[in-house]
C-alpha cells in the first residue's frame, strides 16, 4: 500500500493531452457556433487551429502538464500578448460561456468542475483591458 499523498495535477485530473485537446477543440466549436459568443468569436482569426494549438499548449502547463507553450514561447505574458484585442466583460462572459459548457461536457466530477470554472474565470477575468 503506497501512503504517499497524491500528487495529480489538474492536468491528470481532466484526462491527460487527449482530454484536453478535446476540451479546447469544443471550446472552439462553441464559440463559433453560439450566437451568444458572436463579440468574442470576432476578435480571433477565421481559421481557429492556431488559437486552438496555443490554447491547448497554455492550458497544458497551466493546468500543470507538459509546459508546451513556455518551451515554444516563453513566458506567457497573457495580458501582455491580449493588449492588441479589446477585451471587456462581455467578452470575458462569451469567452466564459464557451468553457463553462466545454467543462460542463467533459468533466464529470462536478467539484472539480466547479474549481476548474473558477480558475478559469479568474484567469479570463484578469484578461479585461477595456470597458
Amino acid at each position: 500500500m503506497n501512503s504517499e499523498p497524491s500528487t495529480r495535477t489538474p492536468y491528470d485530473l481532466i484526462g491527460g493531452e487527449n482530454a484536453l485537446k478535446q476540451l479546447v477543440h469544443r471550446f472552439y466549436e462553441l464559440m463559433d457556433q453560439l450566437p451568444e459568443a458572436h463579440d468574442v468569436r470576432k476578435i480571433h482569426p477565421e481559421n481557429l487551429a492556431g488559437s486552438e494549438l496555443m490554447l491547448f499548449e497554455y492550458l497544458s502547463g497551466w493546468l500543470g502538464g507538459p509546459n508546451l507553450y513556455i518551451a515554444k514561447k516563453g513566458h506567457p505574458r497573457l495580458r501582455m500578448r491580449h493588449a492588441p484585442y479589446a477585451i471587456g466583460p462581455r467578452e470575458r462572459d462569451q469567452w466564459m460561456l464557451c468553457m463553462q459548457q466545454s467543462l460542463t461536457e467533459q468533466v464529470m466530477d462536478e467539484g472539480f468542475r466547479e474549481a476548474l470554472i473558477q480558475q478559469f474565470s479568474e484567469l479570463a477575468s484578469h484578461m479585461i483591458n477595456a470597458h
